[in-house]
């Protein structure tokens, strides 16, 4: 794995906003198009993207670098897709060395991701750490009824509702997805347990932190691709004024003990034209 540092690095004051955005899934012509409309409102303005961006390393890669080209800082977390190794993606790389490349080519790109320091927003409402966080899930929360991983899993695979991870999301070295999330889980840990106490942080996730948002699928049996419970007190515990996720593809802001979620996802264009309104994305989530 490739190391990561405690240090925050504490930038100008600025007068932008902070903007978030997550699930751009850049391989449908529409969703390209609304990334092509993602601009700035001040040269100023930060952009987090929590996530699955796209599903092939070049995709990927193209986008990060060009929404860098816009905004004055980008911070990424990755999704699961960014995790896929599809069978036409040149990139062969699986699990923790596909992961490893992508921080490699976000560093290339002037782009911050989970093994980099710690952004500190001094703008407007700050000072606030900006901690993109790279945790997984473990199949902790398990579907309605059932009482273990494997329930669970037969559980899906019995109504179909099966996540395209059990199928594209390797986890080499690791034997299984749960353990590498173990140890993204304990590295997290020990850098935010690292901050000063009363260091106020927007966190950022692919995954919510907590299971709550996930009471609204369609397909409880979904969840448990969804996060882990050990995430489930680090809003309160870590100082976040606002919890930023994703992978839902249900935009929305929710509260939990006074907490602030804000899942900022475009999704699949089947997904967004059926709404009333046109996505507005990027979303201002600080201050």
């Amino acid at each position: 794995m490739l190391a990561g540092h405690d240090v925050n690095r504490v930038d100008d004051v600025s007068e932008g906003n902070l903007f978030a955005v997550s699930d751009l899934h850049v391989s449908y012509a529409e969703n390209r198009r609304v990334v092509d409309a993602l601009t700035p409102e001040s040269e100023d303005d930060w952009l987090i993207v929590a996530g699955d961006v796209g599903d092939t390393f070049g995709d990927i890669e193209k986008t990060l670098r060009l929404l860098r080209e816009r905004y004055a800082t980008v911070i990424w977390a990755p999704g699961n897709h960014e995790l896929w190794t599809l069978p036409d993606d040149p990139v062969r790389l699986r699990g923790a060395e596909r992961y490893d490349a992508l921080v490699r080519m976000c560093r290339d790109n002037g782009v911050l991701t989970p093994e980099d320091e710690f952004a500190v927003w001094a703008g407007a409402g700050g000072p606030v750490t900006v901690a993109p966080l790279f945790q997984l899930y473990d199949y902790s929360w398990l579907a309605p009824g059932t009482t273990g991983k494997k329930e669970s899993l037969e559980y899906a695979y019995s109504t179909g509702v099966v996540c395209t991870d059990e199928m594209l999301l390797h986890p080499d070295p690791y034997p299984d997805r749960e353990s590498w999330s173990a140890a993204r889980i304990d590295e997290s840990e020990r850098r935010l347990s690292a901050l000063a106490p009363g260091t106020r942080t927007v966190l950022v996730s692919h995954w919510p932190l907590v299971r709550q948002p996930t009471d609204v699928l369609w397909y409880p049996e979904f969840a448990q691709w969804c996060g882990t419970n050990r995430t489930a007190d680090w809003h309160t515990r870590f100082g976040a004024v606002v919890a930023v996720y994703g992978h839902l593809h249900i935009p929305r802001t929710t509260h939990y003990d006074g907490v602030r979620f804000e899942e900022v996802s475009l999704g699949y264009p089947r997904e967004w034209r059926s709404r009333a309104d046109a996505p507005q994305l990027p979303k201002r989530v600080f201050p």
